[in-house]
């Protein structure tokens, strides 16, 4: 019994080092990763011609290429850092904020998303400008306020990635700061507590590059980021305010007002589980057009 009891414990060990480490701090360090990055990044970008500007940044800025790289993989392990701390957290049933504080917190998820969409917009490679034609798309969907919303967010046809830009270094930063100021000032983040996530980052940067999808004239099917990928397909079989607005919003509204009774969280819970896995299977089979 005492052998079968050490395996247990032997194998629970992960899963309690999982739960435990400081997720949240860990994105948070990305996030700054990210922050230094792109100013120096943002010091040669030009608006006007976005993705010659971003292509010169490798041959114009010193280190330009680890520069680039750094702010693209910082800012994708930024993003996943935040979901794996909001999943340990309903995890571990640490949901004990007023329901105007959670759902303050968990707008840095959309806040997130944005922020790595509009970075992908920016680029203006094949990537970029697919995945601005279906924003804008989408946008327009919207019923009475559809032209109005993709003039404040997008509008590339008249502003060019002008207004995006503006989103992204300013809009969303403040909108995202705002979101978890208060939390921010309940817990801490220390560089030296994540030497290896940093060492990691640095490491991946240095070995690849950050990517770049040039137009291929011929190309039938050109994929937009990999977090959009099942909802560019689900816009194959669903009309864009469906498949772009009302699904991504269901697990917004059934994060924001997760129930705080046992039986109903478990349910909200299912349901968002069920979402991410068809979700999944979306960008499965998004992939397999590339």
């Amino acid at each position: 019994m005492d052998a079968v009891a050490e395996k247990k414990s032997s194998l629970l060990v992960p899963l309690r080092w999982l739960i435990a480490y400081p997720w949240g701090a860990g994105a948070l360090i990305s996030l700054y990763l990210s922050i230094i990055s792109g100013i120096v990044v943002a010091l040669q970008f030009n608006g006007m011609e976005p993705f010659y500007s971003t292509t010169t940044i490798e041959l114009v800025v010193p280190y330009g290429s680890f520069w680039r790289a750094l702010h693209y993989y910082s800012s994708q392990v930024f993003f996943l850092l935040l979901l794996v701390h909001l999943g340990i957290v309903m995890w571990k049933n640490e949901m004990d904020y007023k329901r105007r504080a959670w759902i303050r917190l968990c707008a840095t998820v959309p806040c997130g998303v944005m922020l790595l969409f509009t970075g992908y917009v920016l680029r203006g490679d094949a990537t970029g400008e697919a995945a601005g034609a279906i924003a804008e798309h989408i946008c327009l969907s919207v019923p009475l306020i559809g032209p109005g919303l993709n003039d404040l967010l997008f509008d590339l046809a008249d502003s060019g990635v002008n207004k995006v830009y503006v989103h992204h270094v300013i809009g969303l930063v403040v909108l995202g700061g705002m979101a978890v100021w208060p939390h921010l000032r309940r817990y801490t983040a220390r560089w030296r507590d994540h030497l290896v996530l940093i060492l990691l980052t640095i490491l991946v940067s240095v070995m690849l590059t950050a990517p770049m999808e040039p137009n291929r004239f011929g190309l039938l099917f050109i994929a937009g980021p990999w977090f959009f990928l099942g909802l560019q397909e689900l816009l194959r079989y669903l009309s864009p305010f469906i498949a772009g607005v009302v699904t991504p919003l269901l697990p917004l509204a059934l994060l924001f007002w997760l129930p705080k009774t046992k039986t109903a969280r478990v349910y909200a819970l299912l349901a968002i589980l069920l979402w991410l896995l068809i979700y999944a299977v979306l960008t499965y089979l998004c992939l397999q057009r590339i």
